[in-house]
């Protein structure tokens, strides 16, 4: 036959399960708290960078969309300004009422929002200022100055001449001479190198009065005549306040909260020349570069998100909290059942043990308790001369033993202190005379078979003391020290001073048998007895115990 297989233990999965609840009672339940935290914040983190994601896939199409309609209003212009310069190329004056009737033909529609306007700026030289002052002036019906700024001196001067439409911020800029400024200037030696709308770097408008806003110009270079014979008549330009041609490139409801930033060149601090509701420093961002008219800028959508959790993670990370705190909550109490089962059955088998315990203690105590009576019993019929004799002595040292007993069954048959086994054994004699029982010595206790042969001891020399010794006249006394004298052992001295002298030839007697050979044997350490001739005295070495150290005897001795 073949051997049977060992069936599975089905109940392994339960015990180990116990086993972890009981044996790890906090940890168990704070594992579960921080696993469930830790999926919590797992599952925070995925909606966040989901959140982040979608946030980021609506930055590209807000960043797409923006820049598309600024390239778009840009090309606008800039074809705005190629009209213009087709038609001015075959007008040799160009005036104010020509210039008019050119504005009002082009029928600007709403792609041209953002800009100023378009404006002429007609090349001189020095000696054509005074005919063009008057020119223009009849023009306008007022007198025209030209203004410089600060820069180069150049035999060309390009001043604004005519700019429509015809408001109070415009009149600002008339006869501003735009070829002294470096950054204009440059613009437009490229538009006329490159006979194409060109735009300059960032700029403060001279429209802008006394404010620092910038913005940009786009220049298309009017000449006359053709090849060799071309000579450079004039600009037609649009200025542009970079902060309104950004606000005019967007729908507000679709941006929402988002950042939008226009830079000229590489974004920094000191490129930024328009910006949407700067939005918080999350480092989210997408970037576009914008190409108009012949120069890039770099358009910046940057993140709306204040860096607090969406509405979602939250609710997530409370709902997780909550359940982490339940579910401890729970091992907290399957714990604590655990371990009060557990308390329950280790008291079951606790009292158990205790019981068997108790039954083997008794057994021994009782046997040690019988041998020391018979061992008296027969000490004390070798030295007795009558049966009164043997009674009384009998009688005598079984209630010192009973009294040791009380002693035990008050302390439960613990520790006992050894002042209350000396005053237990020798009160009795100190009641019916005038003698002094001095006691000194540390607290310390002895265990409950040693408290029994250290009251059989005491309670030996108490009687021969009373019958012979200090205890048997007025004024005699008894010292009794004790002390540690190493670990786990004290040393008892009974001492005997003021008593009737001792003979120096005397008869051993039951009391000295008993106390070198049933005591000495218990306490498994040799007692000294002497009788000295100014009284007797006795050393003995008793094993202590600290109190809660002594067991009950778990086993047969």
């Amino acid at each position: 036959m073949k051997p049977a297989l060992p069936q599975p233990n089905r109940e392994r999965p339960r015990h180990i399960a116990g086993r972890w609840l009981t044996d790890y009672p906090r940890g168990i339940p704070l594992a579960i708290f921080l696993l469930i935290a830790a999926i919590t914040a797992m599952s925070v983190f995925a909606i966040e960078r989901s959140e982040t994601k979608r946030e980021q896939s609506v930055m590209r199409e807000v960043a797409q969309s923006v820049s598309n309609s600024l390239e778009r209003r840009s090309i606008a212009s800039a074809s705005y300004l190629r009209a213009g310069a087709a038609l001015f190329t075959t007008v040799d004056d160009i005036d104010l009422a020509a210039f008019r009737r050119f504005v009002r033909e082009l029928r600007l529609d709403t792609d041209f929002r953002g800009a100023e306007g378009i404006g002429w700026a007609e090349v001189l030289t020095p000696q054509d200022v005074p005919s063009f002052k008057q020119r223009v002036g009849t023009d306008l019906s007022s007198t025209v100055s030209i203004m410089k700024t600060q820069g180069r001196g150049s035999d060309r001067i390009v001043p604004v001449t005519f700019l429509l439409p015809n408001t109070e911020r415009n009149r600002r800029a008339m006869g501003y001479d735009m070829y002294a400024d470096p950054v204009r200037r440059a613009a437009m030696e490229e538009a006329e190198r490159m006979v194409r709308p060109t735009a300059s770097r960032a700029i403060v408008l001279a429209q802008e009065g006394n404010s620092d806003a910038p913005g940009f110009l786009i220049y298309m270079p009017v000449f006359a005549g053709e090849g060799t014979n071309r000579a450079l008549k004039g600009f037609v330009y649009s200025p542009f306040n970079a902060q309104t041609f950004l606000d005019a490139s967007y729908d507000g409801s679709m941006i929402g909260n988002l950042g939008i930033h226009l830079y000229d060149g590489a974004p920094s601090p000191d490129n930024l020349i328009a910006s949407h509701m700067p939005a918080a420093a999350t480092g989210i961002f997408v970037e576009r570069e914008v190409s108009l008219a012949n120069q890039t800028f770099t358009l910046v959508v940057e993140s709306a998100h204040d860096g607090n959790l969406s509405s979602f993670s939250m609710a997530t990370l409370l709902f997780g909290l909550a359940v982490a705190v339940l579910l401890m909550l729970m091992a907290r109490i399957l714990t604590a059942q655990a371990l009060e089962d557990q308390a329950t059955l280790a008291s079951f088998e606790q009292q158990n043990s205790i019981r068997d315990s108790l039954t083997r203690e008794l057994n021994h105590r009782v046997k040690n308790t019988l041998a020391n009576i018979l061992s008296i019993i027969s000490l004390t019929r070798r030295r007795a001369d009558d049966l009164e004799e043997f009674a009384n002595g009998l009688e005598a040292r079984i209630r010192a033993i009973s009294a040791t007993h009380d002693l035990l069954t008050q302390s439960q048959w613990a520790t006992t202190p050894i002042r209350s086994i000396v005053e237990a054994e020798v009160g009795p004699y100190l009641r019916s005379t005038d003698s002094i029982l001095e006691l000194n010595g540390p607290d310390l206790e002895v265990a409950p078979n040693d408290a029994l042969s250290l009251g059989l001891a005491i309670h030996e020399l108490a009687t021969n003391a009373a019958k012979f010794g200090a205890l048997s006249v007025p004024g005699g006394r008894v010292l009794v020290d004790w002390a540690l004298e190493r670990d786990g052992l004290a040393l008892l001295e009974w001492r005997e001073f003021d008593g009737p002298a001792v003979p120096a030839l005397r008869e051993r007697g039951f009391g000295t048998e008993l106390i070198e050979k049933i005591v000495a044997h218990e306490l498994k350490h040799p007692v000294e007895l002497a009788f000295d001739e100014k009284g007797v005295e006795c050393t003995l070495r008793v094993p202590v115990r600290l109190r809660g150290e002594f067991k009950i005897r778990e086993g047969n001795v």
